[in-house]
């Protein structure tokens, strides 16, 4: 019983052994544990018995995991630290100082001497400021460099120093996804008074955090003020300032303020502009004008850049990522924004992460590889949440709508595009408002909803100030004149094939030939007909992705149908038939089978048994919790909410008249057995 019993020193040494802890938290706001050698070295110091920590483990006070060490509850660890006595607290910070002297690097030596200071002391703050300017460059923790700002903020005597090392302690906490602290930091600066430079500085990282998680047109408008205000003292943040500005811009889908924000900066004497950033704007702005050819050698010089052997960051990767994307090379858009993942992964910041995977899922949508969008996306998604990313999530979820409306769930196409709309419509985001209708209409489709297409797609494709985001709506024609030619919309169709041959004859996309060919032959006569169907699958041989070819196949397999010629007919549907389940496009080829039995083909059986009376979503989730996941483990691998595999749980019981998780494994087990021996 004696054992069990704390005695009052062992209390004492745990908590001090937790005060050290949560002192050297303090360097990193993310509450992601510190490193347990550097505090087992400070507790020697300060002669805490070897085994203390090991006795807090043991206590449930704190976790060791990889070297690294945290208390428990996060809160109790900042309620810890602020409780503390003053002089309990800076005693703990010297201890770490010291703990840390003789380290690679200078700046947690500097941090923690800060925080023990008793008086005044300019000095100190000064060196741990240029400590943490010294850093960024070689991509330390952006949480880390934001405490460093924030510590030396502390210590300066002058308000507008004071005000910009808030700044950028603001600006790495954006860095670092946690947009929460920035904008608590960002308030504490009170910058409303300061000089210009600090003035724009603060708009910049206020503008960044808006088209985060804010409405985009204000973002656009802080952004452009941060330029006009840096450019005189600072011309490389001013032209990233522009450039986050056209990044609003164009997710409001505002043709001509991307125009405005891509207008070249001043440059003042001396001083050269960015090779690649010249590129990259004039090319920009030759497409916004509709110049896309002489738009598309500007832009290949940028994805040429990011592909050569001088290492590039994050930001450099994306915007090449970008160039690829309009100029219609989607290899190239998926190798960069791949790299960019890479770099941002390993080096930083955070931030870009959930960026660089959004662009990457985007470029691998185009490219017609909606398994691999898929698994990007919803990893981003995650992301974008827990960074605090909410405009980036509906854009997550906007793709995922669209990779649904291919794999056939009506249920997830409608649950992502209520998401990103949700977040589009008050953050004016068009891009991703317009994916998710394009999604929708897709889903309706698939489903043989033709009317219900044409109805959301009209607006979407057509003239006025209604239509879609400027970089989408030519996207979405296919399916607006699929859906129009069916139902007697045979004008507008024609209209919308007429812009869209423009387009496509621009090179803007490896599938618009196929597709315009495709488009033509819904729209034209018996005589030509034939020949524009077989164009298309001509095309299609040029372009990758099976789901576009399949659905040229289908519509060519059911025009023969209806002409009378069913053997023809069989050929084709078939063909398209493996073309869908190839590239998982479930109610597509649900389509392609009833197309099969109306030639009077016995068109291969889906798998029978049980699980045949599920919906694609309810098999997902039935497979998923028959491996043992939980409700909230399937909720994030499938990106959807615990409510919702609930529900969807609750009707799988329901269909295959099961009451629990045991017997739906047995028959998941069983009914695949069947399928892979029949």
């Amino acid at each position: 019983m004696a054992d069990a019993v704390w005695s009052g020193e062992q209390r004492a040494g745990q908590g001090e052994l937790m005060l050290l802890v949560a002192a050297e938290g303090e360097r990193d706001a993310r509450g992601a544990g510190v490193d347990a050698a550097t505090v087992r070295r400070a507790a020697g110091a300060g002669g805490l018995d070897a085994d203390v920590l090991d006795a807090a483990e043991a206590a449930g006070l704190v976790r060791l995991s990889g070297g690294r060490i945290g208390i428990v509850d996060p809160r109790t660890a900042r309620t810890l630290y602020t409780t503390a006595p003053p002089a309990r607290r800076r005693a703990a910070h010297r201890l770490l100082a010291e703990a840390h002297a003789g380290g690679p690097h200078v700046l947690p030596v500097l941090f923690h001497r800060a925080a023990a200071a008793t008086a005044p002391a300019p000095g100190l703050g000064d060196a741990l400021a240029a400590a943490a300017a010294a850093r960024a460059p070689a991509g330390a923790d952006s949480a880390e460099l934001s405490a460093a700002w924030a510590r030396s903020a502390e210590l300066a005597t002058e308000d507008g120093v004071r005000a910009l090392r808030l700044v950028h302690a603001a600006e790495q906490a954006r860095l670092a996804g946690l947009p929460r602290r920035a904008r608590d930091l960002l308030a504490q600066a009170g910058y409303e008074g300061a000089r210009d430079a600090v003035r724009g500085a603060a708009e910049l990282v206020g503008g960044r955090l808006a088209l985060q998680d804010g409405p985009v047109a204000d973002a656009r408008e802080a952004l452009l003020l941060a330029a006009e205000l840096l450019a005189p003292a600072d011309a490389g943040r001013a032209q990233a300032a522009r450039l986050a500005a056209m990044e609003a811009a164009w997710a409001t889908g505002d043709a001509a303020a991307c125009l405005e924000a891509l207008e070249p900066p001043p440059v003042r004497p001396g001083t050269g502009a960015d090779r690649r950033l010249t590129a990259y704007r004039e090319g920009m702005t030759e497409v916004m004008h509709g110049r896309l050819e002489a738009g598309r050698q500007r832009l290949r010089e940028v994805v040429a850049g990011a592909a050569g052997a001088t290492p590039q960051g994050p930001e450099a990767l994306l915007r090449a990522g970008g160039a690829a994307l309009v100029a219609g090379d989607l290899p190239a858009a998926c190798r960069a924004n791949s790299r960019a993942l890479a770099v941002a992964r390993a080096r930083g910041p955070r931030v870009l992460v959930a960026q660089a995977l959004e662009r990457l899922a985007y470029a691998e949508l185009r490219a017609g590889r909606h398994a691999r969008a898929r698994a990007h996306a919803e990893e981003g998604l995650r992301t974008a949440r827990d960074a605090g990313q909410d405009n980036l999530a509906a854009h997550h979820h906007a793709i995922l709508a669209l990779v649904a409306s291919v794999e056939g769930s009506a249920e997830a196409v409608a649950e992502h595009a209520d998401a990103a709309e949700r977040v589009a419509a008050p953050h004016g985001l068009a891009q991703a408002a317009t994916l998710a209708q394009w999604a929708r209409a897709r889903a309706d489709l698939a489903r043989g909803r033709v009317a219900e297409a044409a109805a959301r797609l009209g607006p979407l494709v057509g003239p006025g100030p209604r239509r879609g985001h400027f970089a989408v709506r030519m996207l979405a024609v296919p399916c607006f004149v699929e859906a129009a030619a069916r139902t007697g919309q045979a004008e507008a169709a024609r209209s919308a094939v007429a812009e869209f041959a423009r387009w496509a004859g621009q090179g803007a996309d490896p599938q618009a030939p196929a597709q315009l060919a495709r488009c033509r032959a819904l729209l034209s006569g018996h005589q030509e007909c034939e020949a524009l169907f077989a164009a298309a699958l001509d095309r299609h041989e040029e372009a990758t992705g099976d789901f576009e070819r399949g659905r040229t196949q289908l519509l060519y397999g059911a025009w023969l149908r209806r002409r009378r010629r069913p053997g023809e007919a069989r050929g084709r549907l078939r063909d398209a038939l493996v073309s869908f389940e190839r590239g998982g496009a479930l109610g597509w080829a649900a389509q392609a089978r009833a197309e099969l039995r109306a030639t009077g083909d016995a068109a291969p059986r889906e798998p029978s048994g049980p699980l045949a009376l599920l919906t694609p979503q309810q098999l997902r989730i039935a497979r998923c919790v028959a491996e043992g996941a939980t409700n909230r483990e399937v909720a994030l691998s499938l990106s959807v909410s615990p409510r919702t595999v609930d529900h969807h749980l609750r009707n799988v019981f329901a269909v295959l008249g099961i009451r629990s998780r045991v017997e739906l494994s047995r028959l998941v087990d069983r009914a695949e057995k069947t399928i892979a021996h029949p």
